[in-house]
């Protein structure tokens, strides 16, 4: 069997599995692909780039916080961080399960390639909302959420824009391609 390697572009509200037995919504509801499956997870709140993949290699090497493969997220956040915040960031937080690798962070305007969400974030008129790009070497679950928690920013929305050198470019939400 050839490798096959899938770039989908995960909406909100999916799961990053191809069951549930609750009826909610998962990748079988979009990727016919056959005999792949994720190489890591997106939570259901979370959307961007996944990859999936028939192939166990590259399955662990995506996912092994050993092999060091960077993943991008653009992270829309309550409020203004600061500059301290974001060398927090940098530096390594410690979260309850233990410590962070440190992390690249910087303020961003919104993303070009942002697409309304549906439903859409909550907004408050009298706090300000802002966007980071954040890039780890690690994966824990729910860690972008968290780190920005422990900073003081909580997290509107998450989109996980690049994993190594494959990126969102040219994949609108729901979509999938397959690379040769």
């Amino acid at each position: 069997m050839s490798r096959s390697i899938v770039l989908f572009n995960k909406p909100y509200g999916v799961l990053s599995q191809f069951t549930d037995r609750s009826g909610r919504k998962t990748l079988k509801d979009y990727i016919s692909a056959p005999d792949v499956y994720a190489a890591g997870r997106l939570d259901r709140d979370s959307e961007g780039l996944l990859i999936l993949t028939n192939d166990k290699h590259l399955n662990r090497n995506i996912t092994d916080p050993n092999r060091k493969v960077t993943k991008t997220y653009w992270v829309q956040v309550e409020g203004l961080p600061t500059n301290i915040a974001i060398a927090c960031l940098e530096s390594g937080l410690i979260l309850k399960d233990g410590p962070c690798l440190p992390a690249r962070c910087s303020k961003i305007k919104e993303p070009h390639l942002i697409w309304p969400r549906q439903p859409p974030i909550r907004t408050r008129e009298s706090i300000p909302d802002s966007w980071l790009s954040i890039t780890l070497r690690e994966g824990r679950n729910r860690q972008v959420r968290r780190m920005c928690a422990a900073i003081n920013f909580p997290v509107l929305r998450l989109i996980r824009y690049r994993v190594g050198s494959w990126t969102l470019d040219g994949i609108e939400p729901g979509e999938w391609r397959i690379l040769d």
